[in-house]
């Protein structure tokens, strides 16, 4: 089956400009908004305060200037911070000045960082001191391979030429700093490595700006907006769409530390009146559990990525908020958003439609018979990856419809309006008994018996039959008769039962807020088949 579109969205709104020239980077980007907006209230407010657009600017110089000290042009320099200004400072000023940013996961443990430096080739990590002591890093900061250099130092170790080199390019920019090349990279993000090792991802300036003018043109917002971003930075959905797309935008951005402070973020969203909040469904959950009413009084959109959005939270968010949840879905390969549903427009059950510019194709998979597997192209598109088995070397992505087209490996159905449904990851399949079965679907299941609870399902080797289901849940009192009994209620095949049920306090996550597939299927693995 083969679809393609190009959505029709609105266009951008009158308060809105987005048209930064041919050459731009993030920083040109950056600097035209500061004068665009100059004298609006706007910026990005995180734990330290309020950080404007024009303050944002001499800081992100102030860190090109540092950055130049660390790598030659081209080179590759880990950034290891928090969800603060200072961070977003250090990722544009690396553009400024033809270095790239490395965003490393500082949850992810000194193995996993180890192995992404050595991919992206990184010349030096720069931290914070202050960060690694709050957020108790020390013993994995001690293990890592790449120099590490912290912030506080660096900013003392400015002479006089660093600071009259800042002052120069603040005010003659085209004198000073090299030519910006958009499609030169941006940022290099690393896949989350839910179900395998993880990967770099090149972004361009060009992606993460066509992205950008992407989401605008299908979600009506202006500069009376305000984003609350708990997602962190080192994630594509928290970085495009909580951080840059209000910053380069004349919105506010409130940054904040952790989308795990489940307590304290409701009624943090009130005192910052936040207007648009993005999340996963499991964050979104959480947030629902602690709200006090009043908390969500001031959203006007509420997005839902990373993750399927379940029923129960969908319903929730409309019975207690009256908010519904627009969902979207997106890649990190694709920096990130390729549909969203809009207001007025929104279709529960499935993603949205494609965004402006994307060519989309859903192409046969062998053993699955509704839908095939999404294949998108667009300015969005990322450059390549980079393989810890390769370090350095940039793989372009490619599919048998020619370069750079990009298989998302996401099951998917697209009605004749555009509407894409997910079925499911591929590898999230399960070949039972010869026939093909979405992990997706025994999750349903178990939504269905029990929603209150979370649940996750994973493969694993079965002699007799080839594969079987093994789902984790929360729910302690979950049998597989109360997923026949639903299975039966819905209309779901009896080969979707998990032929295992084992519940744990608490399913595995990422740092990104996703399930950690990759840790459930070893344990799925490690269990016996009887």
């Amino acid at each position: 089956m083969d679809f393609v579109s190009t959505s029709t969205q609105r266009p951008l709104p009158a308060a809105i400009r987005l048209d930064p020239p041919a050459d731009a980077t993030l920083f040109a980007a950056l600097r035209q908004a500061s004068i665009l907006y100059r004298g609006r209230p706007g910026g990005i407010e995180d734990s330290s305060g309020h950080v404007g657009r024009e303050d944002l600017v001499k800081r992100s110089l102030g860190a090109a200037r540092i950055v130049s000290h660390l790598a030659p042009p081209g080179g590759v320099v880990g950034i290891l911070l928090p969800n603060v200004a200072g961070t977003l400072a250090a990722l544009i000023g690396c553009g400024a000045v033809g270095r790239v940013p490395a965003m490393l996961n500082y949850g992810a443990g000194s193995e996993a960082i180890n192995e992404a430096c050595r991919a992206a080739q990184v010349r030096a990590i720069v931290t914070s001191r202050a960060f690694v002591e709050k957020a108790d890093l020390g013993p994995v900061v001690a293990r890592l391979e790449t120099p590490l250099h912290f912030i506080e130092d660096l900013r003392e170790g400015l002479g006089l030429a660093d600071k009259l080199w800042i002052a120069a390019a603040l005010v003659l920019p085209g004198l000073v700093l090299p030519r910006g090349d958009r499609d030169s990279p941006a940022v290099i993000l690393f896949t989350s490595g839910s179900e395998g090792s993880p990967k770099g991802v090149v972004l361009s300036h060009r992606a993460l700006l066509a992205n950008i003018a992407q989401i605008l043109s299908a979600l009506e917002v202006g500069t009376d907006h305000a984003v609350f971003n708990a997602l962190p930075v080192f994630h594509s959905f928290g970085l495009t769409a909580g951080a840059l797309l209000p910053l380069l935008t004349g919105m506010r951005c409130i940054l904040y530390v952790s989308p795990l402070h489940y307590r304290q973020i409701p009624g943090l969203i009130r005192q910052s009146r936040a207007t648009i909040l993005f999340g996963t469904s499991t964050f979104l959950r959480h947030y629902a559990d602690h709200a006090e009413r009043g908390d969500f009084g001031t959203l006007r959109l509420v997005v839902a990525g990373a993750e399927r959005l379940t029923d129960e939270v969908r319903q929730r968010w409309q019975r207690d908020f009256g908010i519904d949840i627009l969902e979207g879905y997106g890649c990190t390969e694709t920096a990130p958003v390729l549909a969203v549903n809009v207001p007025g427009a929104n279709r529960p059950g499935t993603v949205g439609r494609l965004l402006n510019g994307i060519e989309g194709r859903a192409v046969p998979v062998e053993g699955i018979e509704a839908g095939g597997s999404l294949q998108v192209r667009g300015p969005n598109i990322m450059s390549g990856y980079l393989r810890p088995a390769a370090p350095g070397v940039l793989e372009p992505p490619s599919t048998a419809l020619g370069p750079g087209w990009y298989d998302t490996g996401d099951i998917v159905e697209i009605d004749a309006e555009g509407y894409v449904r997910i079925a499911g990851r591929a590898k999230r399949f399960a070949k039972v008994a010869g026939e093909m079965v979405s992990l997706a679907l025994s999750e349903d299941l178990a939504r269905h018996a029990r929603p209150e609870h979370l649940h996750a399902a994973a493969r694993a080797a079965d002699r007799q039959r080839g594969e079987r289901i093994v789902l984790f849940t929360t729910a302690a009192d979950l049998h597989r008769q109360d997923l026949a009994h639903a299975a039966h209620q819905i209309g779901v095949r009896e080969l979707a039962i998990p032929r295992h049920i084992v519940a744990l306090d608490a399913l595995p996550l990422l740092g990104t807020g996703k399930i950690d597939h990759r840790a459930l299927a070893h344990m799925a693995e490690s269990l016996p088949e009887d």
